[in-house]
């Protein structure tokens, strides 16, 4: 019988070179986050979170290799913040929902604000807006009704300011 791994030169048994057995380094690292990043902005939490899970080893250097790609700037919170205000917007989302949204995913109360001024958005005009293609050009004829749009623009996440200057 022929041994196939001594005929073409690779070790056999335990001592063999299997790459999974040595533990990651920062390279390994590195490419996971551009991985990552690469489809998609990611906050450093988010980051964090992803790499920790599939490096637990190792996380001094998740957390360098973070310290790393923020330095050079291939992940940004402000950058994913914007992005992120300005496609939710595009889709018809309020303030406060996005607010939520990008708390959840870690970013912090001051990047927050830089973001929202940057994107300088109209939300009474985006209230108006969206009620318009919701509801039309109609007033609602009673309180009932201006509750339930009300509520439907909550849910969009516009604030009682917001909706108030509706009526």
């Amino acid at each position: 019988m022929i041994d196939l791994d001594s005929a073409f030169g690779q070790q056999a048994g335990p001592a063999s070179s299997d790459p999974s057995s040595t533990p990651p380094g920062p390279n390994d690292v590195r490419r996971a986050a551009m991985d990552l990043l690469a489809r998609r902005e990611h906050t450093r939490k988010e980051l964090a979170r992803k790499l920790s899970k599939k490096f637990r080893a190792v996380p001094e250097i998740v957390e360098e290799e973070l310290d790393k790609l923020r330095a050079e700037g291939l992940q940004s919170d402000a950058r994913l913040a914007e992005v992120f205000i300005r496609s939710r917007v595009s889709r018809s989302q309020g303030p406060v929902k996005i607010k939520m949204e990008l708390r959840g995913k870690g970013v912090d109360d001051e990047t927050l604000g830089l973001a929202f001024e940057t994107c300088e958005v109209d939300w009474f005009a985006l209230v108006e807006q969206v009620a318009r293609k919701r509801f039309g050009e109609s007033a609602p004829s009673d309180a009932r009704e201006r509750a339930r749009r009300g509520r439907f623009l909550q849910q969009r996440g516009f604030n009682f300011d917001h909706i108030g200057s509706l009526n």
